[in-house]
């Protein structure tokens, strides 16, 4: 039996749950639809097969080591975060405020009107540029992925497997949390509640966006 493979798994599948801007989106598309909440999680994993692919190729470490470049990235990807935040902090406009048990118009309690395929795009593009945009993830894998691949071993098979290994771990675990949202959606979709839960990940979104726009650069 693989240890080291063993224990890397326990590590990867530690850093995928780390609630951040990827679960944050996530669950704030999946309290719209099913569908939007699994676009969105599809577009987690794009967003990581991107960063482990740069990493395998080698060319996470010429980022790493060019600041312009990874000031860049990191600006860039702070920027969107932040984008993303604000809209949820506006959105509360359009929420209706009441709680109760008001079914909200356009569909029944518990059963939010099926999205169209632009929606379902945008949720996907959500997804997929919080992840590739996020500046930690070529440093996380330039300075995790190494550490697991044996003394006297080919690194490039390795590499790929550890690469591969991410990947599927994140196929797993953000459509759990979509389907998870879903299945509360009941509850979660109560005007109040989404209220809550929309301002909560808008003021998170915000802050992680301002964190990265304004912080120092990420090495």
């Amino acid at each position: 039996m693989d240890a080291q493979l063993i224990a890397f798994t326990g590590v990867a599948a530690g850093m995928v749950a780390l609630p951040g801007a990827d679960f944050t989106v996530v669950v704030r598309n999946a309290l719209a639809s099913r569908t939007a909440g699994l676009a969105s999680a599809f577009g987690v994993a794009g967003g990581l097969l991107v960063h482990t692919a740069l990493a395998v190729a080698g060319l996470a470490a010429v980022l790493v080591t060019m600041p312009v470049l990874f000031r860049t990235v990191q600006l860039l990807g702070g920027a969107y975060v932040l984008y993303l935040g604000l809209s949820a902090l506006y959105a509360l406009r359009r929420r209706p405020a009441q709680d109760a048990s008001d079914t909200p118009s356009g569909a029944p309690e518990g059963e939010p009107e099926r999205p169209a395929p632009r929606e379902f795009g945008r949720a996907l593009r959500q997804g997929f540029l919080t992840n590739a945009l996020n500046p930690k993830a070529p440093v996380l894998f330039l300075s995790l992925l190494p550490q697991f691949v044996p003394d006297g071993r080919p690194p490039l098979p390795r590499t790929l497997l550890l690469a591969a290994l991410v990947v599927v771990l994140a196929l797993i675990w953000f459509p759990a949390v979509a389907l998870l949202v879903d299945r509360l959606g009941r509850w979660l979709r109560r005007p109040r509640t989404a209220r809550a839960i929309e301002g909560g990940s808008g003021v998170a979104l915000t802050g992680l966006g301002l964190a990265l726009v304004t912080g120092p650069l990420l090495r």
